[in-house]
């Protein structure tokens, strides 16, 4: 990650989230008048109809367009890792994202099958953030830098963005974030993560409990919470989440750690997430918690908890598919196919 990125500060964001564009509404009106034609039962074809519909409003544009789809990964490293609540060391961060380069992980797989653009992005590997057990993971200065950052992921020509995040630790770090913004206990957002066993568990909900009780600004603004118990790749995808909302890309969520992230900005405006749709449902228990809170029904729900954006890969293919069936399909006029009488 640069060091060269362009200095804002949370009053800016806020002030952002406060003039995001909406949706538009004569697209999406005229994908529900299209599905209405279609040669099938109306509702037939269930959540691809409401993905269609949800690309041309987030679009802008009608039929929505899919040729061009993004997965991002970011890749940022966590000072709690040191609290040994996961079952793999700090180091495997930067080995995954060498992996990533080299063609070898799920999500390169994946990204071939969608025939997708995979990104990259390492935030400053060496460098993790402090530890959240003692006082801020980020300074303000900081996490907006890594917003800015993020949002540099949203190019021209972007017609979907799949966000997804690798991090030693994170789903740690998800936890404190979660308990921070919506309260309950830290054993309610606290999973195994990577798979560790019943003492590792006991350190994690540890941490989370710690961090949150050293931060209790984290509970009174959703950006304190990202800055002070998030990491550099939550910061990233929140900013990322942001730029797409401008660029009117729509945007597909992975597990835990990722709408974790977008959460910050759903309690900053509630209305901040409704271009972008969960990609599936992750085993960590968290998920589902923070999945009623902000009112999201995942797409897939596979057993997955793999993170590195491999469920928002994957779920390219059915928005692929609902957009290809929207656009493809014939009309009852066009097909001489009789309507209900």
């Amino acid at each position: 990650m640069s060091n060269q990125q362009p200095a804002v500060t949370f009053e800016e964001i806020r002030a952002l989230v406060r003039n995001l564009p909406g949706p538009d509404l004569e697209a999406g009106t005229a994908a529900l008048q299209r599905e209405r034609q279609l040669t099938k039962p109306a509702g037939s074809l269930g959540r691809l109809e409401e993905i269609a519909q949800w690309m041309a409003t987030w679009q802008g544009e009608h039929p929505a367009d899919l040729r061009r789809p993004r997965v991002a990964v970011f890749a940022g490293n966590h000072g709690v890792a040191a609290r040994g609540v996961s079952a793999y060391p700090a180091e495997v961060t930067a080995q995954m994202v060498a992996n990533f380069q080299n063609g070898g992980a799920a999500v390169n797989r994946l990204c071939e099958v969608a025939d997708a653009d995979l990104r990259v992005y390492e935030l400053d590997l060496e460098n993790p953030t402090a530890d959240f057990t003692q006082g801020p993971a980020m300074g303000e200065e900081d996490c907006c830098r890594t917003m800015a950052y993020g949002m540099m992921a949203v190019e021209m020509g972007v017609q979907l963005l799949a966000l997804g995040e690798m991090g030693i630790a994170n789903s740690t770090s998800a936890a404190a974030l979660c308990l921070a913004l919506f309260g309950g206990e830290a054993a309610d957002w606290t999973g195994r993560g990577t798979g560790i066993d019943d003492a590792g568990l006991a350190r994690k909900i540890a941490a989370v409990e710690a961090g949150v009780a050293a931060n209790p600004q984290a509970k009174d603004d959703p950006f304190e919470a990202l800055r002070r118990l998030g990491g550099y790749e939550f910061a990233a995808i929140a900013g990322a989440i942001l730029a797409a909302r401008v660029a009117r890309v729509p945007v597909l969520l992975d597990g835990f750690a990722c709408t974790a992230a977008a959460a910050v900005l759903y309690k900053a405006d509630r209305r901040a997430l409704d271009h972008c749709m969960v990609a599936h449902r992750s085993v960590e228990p968290g998920h589902s918690r923070l999945l009623r809170e902000i009112g999201k029904e995942p797409l897939l729900d596979l057993g997955m908890r793999l993170g590195e954006g491999s469920g928002a890969a994957l779920a390219i293919n059915i928005v692929k598919s609902a957009v290809a069936c929207h656009a493809g399909m014939a009309t009852f006029a066009e097909a001489g196919v009789s309507t209900q009488g």
